[in-house]
């Protein structure tokens, strides 16, 4: 009998709904209420559904021909003329998104189109394999279980740690945890808690490496917020499901229709190029068009925000923030490589793993048993799609180099693969995820930005909840609509939160 669930709801943990100011305004938003959006991610696509349904009168610009953002999805044609869909990357939609999930419920009522992913076992050259995706699903008891099942943290470890250092970690507090570690590094926070080089490599680097930064430049305050958000705060536990299809034709293409029948329009193919003021509203100008509206909201990457700011004078005014090193830049590269092997790696081999302290390779996705399409390719050739992700690389190292590292590591790891004849190989090296450097939160942008009709939305700006990654998109770009249905006096859109301070918040105490 699984216990976790009726013990977290005895102590909070359970999902909390967020106040938003405006449940009792008009369902419809007037005539002429206007908006565009700049960006056709997880943040502007929830915004734009949000406002399309309210009746306001959307247009959601998108500069690439297909949408998706971090999480698109494009066609393409393999060496051997086959197409196939190639994706910016793997992403686990877990359980406790509860605001992305409930936009994707627009096209999916019952999210028919995920599929359970079976464990979550990291990988290390030095030690054991370590699954993760058995646990009890909700703390403490994920905590316990932990401890008691763990061979990279026994009980007499305990004893070693520096448990006053370690108190934040359970303690997650979103004033006092910035104030007090922000400006430590994760790796910093990581040295004074003592833990064995093997707990510290299998638990904490390798969750840390997943939000797209290096623990030694990444805030200790915002691990902390993230061990709360995906261990420690939520009934849903480190469980996740991901599509059967590719994302395009799962999400983005089902998305994209039925904001059009909500009445929004969507353009893709249409950088923006500058932003100005246009009387009391705002307009964007792409090289074929202007689009003016009373509400702005730019959901895009840093170095987008960074580059639309260079060029538009009225926009940099509005947004003194960006004029600071501190607060929204990029983070370090990503890489990722997928490789279209003629041959298949072992039949007990896990669809999604972790690694844990290789130079390059941070996960292992195994496409051809996860989507629909790249299986009944690897079917048909007796091959396999495989997928390999840096999470943070070094700069300046051309894709197919990291993706030949990335190779080479991954034989270390599956011996098997060392073989495997390479039949095709798509690689991409970018920097577009934020930064969460120490000492950057104080400067971090908010949905608001204190300019008239002008909202930001992203997986870097700032929410006034826990949450990350996929999930940090859809509630600031929720945010960001509410802020403008508030302005036309129509009800908001409900968002939901994770238990928004730990269980051990009051006990926390200043590490000073």
């Amino acid at each position: 009998m699984d216990l976790s669930r009726p013990v977290a709801r005895l102590l909070g943990v359970r999902p909390r709904l967020v106040p938003t100011g405006g449940a009792g305004g008009a369902s419809r938003a007037p005539d002429g209420a206007s908006a565009v959006v700049v960006g056709a991610g997880i943040a502007g696509v929830s915004a734009a559904v949000v406002l399309a349904e309210r009746g306001v009168r959307v247009t959601l610009l998108e500069s690439r021909r297909w949408l998706g953002g971090r999480l698109a999805a494009w066609p393409d044609r393999l060496a051997d003329g086959t197409p196939q869909m190639v994706e910016h990357g793997f992403h686990a939609f877990f359980r406790q998104y509860y605001n992305w999930r409930s936009i994707l419920r627009r096209i999916d009522p019952e999210l028919e189109f995920l599929r359970p992913v079976p464990g979550y076992p990291v990988l290390s050259a030095r030690w054991p394999a370590e699954e993760f995706g058995k646990l009890p699903a909700a703390p403490p008891l994920n905590l316990l279980a932990l401890l008691a099942r763990s061979p990279s943290l026994r009980l007499r470890d305990l004893r070693t740690m520096d448990r006053r250092a370690a108190l934040p970690l359970l303690a997650y507090d979103p004033e006092r945890t910035f104030a007090e570690l922000d400006t430590t590094s994760a790796a910093e926070l990581l040295d004074s808690l003592r833990l064995p080089d093997r707990a510290r490599a299998m638990l904490f680097e390798v969750f840390s490496h997943s939000f797209f930064n290096v623990e030694t430049d990444y805030s200790a305050a915002e691990m902390t917020a993230n061990f709360h958000f995906y261990l420690l705060g939520n009934p849903e536990g480190l469980a996740f499901d991901a599509p059967y299809r590719d994302y395009d034709t799962a999400i983005w293409q089902p998305l994209a229709r039925y904001l059009e029948t909500c009445g929004a329009r969507v353009v893709t193919g249409a950088p923006v190029l500058t932003v100005d003021r246009d009387g009391a509203g705002w307009r964007v100008r792409t090289a074929d068009s202007g689009y003016a509206a009373a509400h702005l909201l730019l959901a895009v990457d840093p170095p987008a925000l960074a580059g639309l700011a260079g060029a538009s004078p009225a926009l940099a005014a509005a947004l003194p923030a960006l004029a600071r090193p501190a607060g929204f830049a990029a983070g370090p590269p990503y890489a990722v490589a997928r490789y279209w092997f003629g041959g298949d790696v072992r039949r007990d081999r896990p669809i999604f793993a972790g690694v844990s302290r290789q130079s390059t390779l941070d996960s292992v996705t195994l496409y051809h048993r996860l989507e629909s399409e790249a299986g009944r390719w690897a079917r048909r050739v007796g091959g396999s799609v495989v997928e390999l992700h840096a999470y943070a690389c070094a700069p300046g190292v051309p894709a197919g180099e990291l993706a030949e590292r990335m190779r080479r590591e991954l034989a270390g790891l599956w011996p098997e693969t060392a073989d495997l004849p390479v039949l095709d190989l798509r690689a991409r090296v970018e920097a577009q995820a934020p930064a969460f450097r120490p000492g950057d939160h104080p400067g971090r942008p908010s949905v608001r930005t204190g300019a008239d009709g002008l909202y930001l939305a992203g997986d870097g700006i700032a929410a006034p909840f826990p949450s990350a990654l996929m999930e940090r998109s859809a509630a600031t770009g929720i945010l960001a609509a509410n802020e403008i249905l508030r302005a036309y006096g129509t009800a908001t859109e409900p968002l939901r939160s994770v238990r928004p301070r730990g269980l051990l918040a009051d006990r926390g105490s200043s590490r000073g």
